[in-house]
């Protein structure tokens, strides 16, 4: 199984340069763990694709549709107080933002729960980075 941050997730929505890397991982384990804000995390994203005229309303409905599909099947960490204590020192450990902490204290969570072969997909440096150095490994 693969936690994957929305970072990673959103390549496999809208046509990026790593659309075909992130199509690869999915196809070699389907088994996704996210965080429950990535949809909201995704949404913004597409959001954002909008404003800026990146993406139309067509692609939008089918990138939300997309998500939507995926959604149905993955796994989704909850926000429980042990997920936002985690997250609180992870943002006292590492220069990450909070929606960063929350992805990856959910990650974190799956991996003390002793998920077999848990890998982390990020897009983001810092994040990837701090995943590392939490002993997570990290599939940029």
């Amino acid at each position: 199984m693969k936690f994957w941050d929305s970072s990673a997730l959103v390549p496999l929505l809208v046509t990026e340069r790593d659309t075909a890397r992130r199509a690869v991982a999915l196809q070699a384990d389907s088994a996704l763990a996210v965080w429950w804000g990535t949809a909201i995390e995704c949404e913004s994203a597409l959001q954002l694709r909008l404003r800026e005229g990146a993406l139309d309303a067509t692609g939008a409905r089918q990138a939300r549709e997309r998500l939507a599909a995926l959604a149905a099947a993955w796994h989704e960490v909850a926000p429980t107080a042990a997920v936002r204590t985690l997250a609180i020192r992870l943002l006292r450990t590492h220069p990450l933002r909070s929606a960063d902490a929350r992805q990856l204290a959910a990650a974190l969570t799956l991996a003390q729960a002793g998920l077999p072969g848990l890998s982390f997909l990020s897009a983001d440096t810092r994040l990837a980075d701090a995943a590392e150095i939490e002993g997570l490994t990290v599939d940029r």
